[in-house]
């Protein structure tokens, strides 16, 4: 089944090549809706090539800013989940800890600091380079 569509809104392109958007659509059963337009998307009830005609060029590109932001949130979630997944359950396990030895609590210890320490890093957030993970 094909839905037809003929009004859009508010399309924000989410790549650099312009084509991947978000944006409104309106749907003739449900309304104004929201829409991720992907040309890989191998579903076809919604003519992807259709919606591309009605933005032409009517639409919001992403800033730097946008981009900025984007890579920020990816690298510090990141960061997040191996501070969560890897550091987190040794480090505060009193019994874990204390089966390491100096060294190893030692290279633990500036492991956890040199994740912290990503955003501090001279090309953040476009260019991270993450610590290696003690063995």
């Amino acid at each position: 089944m094909s839905i037809t569509i003929t009004n859009i809104r508010n399309a924000v392109s989410f790549n650099d090549d312009n084509t991947i958007f978000n944006l409104e659509i309106d749907h003739p059963e449900y309304g104004w809706i929201p829409y991720t337009l992907n040309p890989n998307d191998p579903d076809t009830t919604i003519s992807n090539s259709d919606l591309m005609t009605l933005i032409g060029t009517n639409f919001t590109a992403r800033t730097q800013e946008d981009k900025d932001e984007e890579a920020t949130n990816i690298n510090r979630n990141t960061r997040n989940i191996l501070l969560q997944t890897e550091v987190d359950p040794l480090v505060t396990n009193p019994l874990r800890w204390a089966e390491l030895t100096t060294e190893k609590q030692n290279a633990w210890t500036q492991y956890r600091t040199d994740l912290l320490n990503v955003p501090q890093q001279s090309g953040f957030p476009h260019s991270v380079t993450f610590p290696t993970k003690p063995s």
